[in-house]
C-alpha cells in the first residue's frame, strides 16, 4: 500500500505544494506564478519557515504549512529532521506536482521524495553559495552536489525549471537530459505597477537591492564608489536589502555598520516599495558572481533605469551590453567605476538605456508573458 495519503479533494481540482525556504522569499519571488496556476483552477500549498507572511499567504487563498528547517544549516540531524518534516508534509497535503525553489528544498525535498508518487518541479534560481563562491568550503560543496544533483534531479517525476541560458548548459553538463530541462526567464515583473518615473534632481545616485552578500559583489561596490569619490565624482549609492546571516557569504553586520559612516554611501535596509528606491537612482548596479535572473534589475529595469552590472550567468540575461547596460568582469572595482562614471556623464545615454529596459521589461519579462509559460509547464506535467 502506499504511504501516500492526504485528504480527499475534487478530482477536478490538482494540487500543487510550492516547497520555499522562507515566507518573504516565496512571496517576493514566486507570488505570480502561484496566482496564475490559482486563477487556472490550482489548489495551491506552500510549505515555508514562516516569519511574517502568513497573512499575507493566507489573504492569497493559499494554504500554508509551516515548516522549521533551518536554511544553512550543516548539522546532519538538521538535514535529517528536514527531511522528515518535508515528507511528513507530503504526506499530509498530497500533492499532484511539487515546486521546489532552489538548492537545499531541491535536495531536501527530493530525498523526501523518494517512493512517493510525486511529480516534481525543481527550481534551481542562481545556484547560491556552493556555485558561486570560490572559497574552499564552496569548491568542496560543488564537489559532493554535482552527483548528488544528477541523481536526484534526473528521475522520470522531475522537471528541473531554469532562468538562463547558462544554468541551462550547467544541468546538461551535470548529466540532465534536455528532455527534462525548461528554460524559462524568473516568475515574471509587473509591469503595470512598476512604471517608469522621471530621474531625480541632486546627485548622480546608483543602487543596489537584494541581500547584503559578498556574491552579489556589494564590497565591489562599496570600493568602487569610494574611488568614483576619490576621484572628485560626486556619485552617491543606496543600498537597499538586509543580510543573511543563513548564507555563508553574508556580509558581517560590523562591515554594514562601517559602511553607513562612508562618504556618499546610505544603507536602507529593507525597502518596503521598491519603487521609492527606483525614484531616488539614476543607475541601477548588481555586481554579482552568478545569478538565475536577478529580480532587482527586472524591477529596475521596468522602472526605466540604465544599468551597470557584471558579465555573469542570469545577469546578462537582462542587462544586454550596450542595449540598456554596460558590463564589468565580477570583482572588478575599477572597471565598474569607469562604467558607472561614464553613464553619470551621459544623461543621453542613461535615458536611452532606460527605455531600451523598459521594452526588454515588457515585451520579454512581463508577468503576463511568464506566468502563463508557467502555467502550461504545470499543465504538461499533470496531464503526462
Amino acid at each position: 500500500m502506499s504511504e501516500h495519503r492526504g485528504t480527499a479533494r475534487t478530482p477536478a481540482r490538482r494540487r500543487l505544494l510550492y516547497l520555499v525556504t522562507e515566507d518573504w522569499y516565496f512571496l517576493s519571488h514566486r507570488l505570480p506564478m502561484a496566482r496564475a496556476a490559482r486563477d487556472d483552477g490550482v489548489d495551491v500549498h506552500v510549505a515555508t519557515r514562516v516569519a511574517a507572511g502568513a497573512a499575507a499567504i493566507a489573504a492569497e487563498g493559499f494554504q500554508l504549512h509551516p515548516l522549521t528547517w533551518r536554511r544553512g544549516s550543516t548539522n546532519p540531524i538538521d538535514f535529517l529532521r528536514a527531511i522528515k518534516e518535508v515528507r511528513r508534509t507530503y504526506r499530509t497535503v498530497a500533492p499532484d506536482l511539487v515546486h521546489m525553489v532552489a538548492l537545499w528544498p531541491a535536495i531536501v525535498g527530493s530525498i523526501a521524495a523518494l517512493g512517493l508518487p510525486l511529480k516534481r518541479v525543481t527550481a534551481l534560481t542562481g545556484l547560491g553559495f556552493a556555485f558561486t563562491s570560490a572559497s574552499p568550503k564552496a569548491v568542496m560543496l560543488r564537489t559532493l552536489l554535482r552527483p548528488i544533483l544528477r541523481v536526484l534531479l534526473s528521475g522520470p517525476s522531475s522537471t528541473v525549471l531554469v532562468q538562463n541560458p547558462d544554468d541551462y548548459a550547467l544541468m546538461t553538463s551535470l548529466g540532465i537530459a534536455p528532455s527534462h530541462l525548461v528554460l524559462i526567464p524568473g516568475s515574471g515583473v509587473d509591469t503595470d505597477r512598476l512604471l517608469p518615473s522621471p530621474e531625480p534632481k541632486g546627485p548622480i545616485t546608483m543602487a543596489y537591492a537584494g541581500r547584503l552578500l559578498d556574491d552579489k559583489g556589494l564590497r565591489t561596490l562599496v570600493a568602487a564608489q569610494a574611488l568614483l569619490t576619490a576621484r572628485g565624482e560626486n556619485v552617491r549609492l543606496l543600498i537597499a536589502g538586509d543580510a543573511d546571516p543563513a548564507n555563508p557569504a553574508s556580509i558581517p553586520q560590523q562591515e554594514i555598520e562601517a559602511w553607513r559612516r562612508q562618504p556618499g554611501v546610505e544603507v536602507l535596509g529593507h525597502v518596503a516599495d521598491i519603487r521609492t528606491l527606483w525614484a531616488r537612482a539614476h543607475i541601477a548596479v548588481l555586481g554579482s558572481r552568478r545569478e538565475g535572473l536577478p529580480k532587482s534589475l527586472l524591477e529596475a529595469a521596468a522602472c526605466g533605469r540604465a544599468i551597470v552590472a557584471t558579465d555573469v550567468p542570469g545577469c546578462r540575461q537582462i542587462a544586454r551590453a550596450d542595449v540598456n547596460a554596460l558590463l564589468v568582469p565580477p570583482d572588478d572595482a575599477p572597471a565598474l567605476a569607469d562604467a558607472v562614471a561614464r553613464l553619470a556623464h551621459d544623461a543621453d545615454l542613461r535615458a536611452r538605456f532606460g527605455a531600451a529596459s523598459r521594452a526588454l521589461a515588457e515585451n520579454e519579462f512581463a508577468t503576463d508573458k511568464i506566468a502563463p509559460a508557467v502555467v502550461a509547464l504545470y499543465r504538461k506535467i499533470l496531464a503526462g
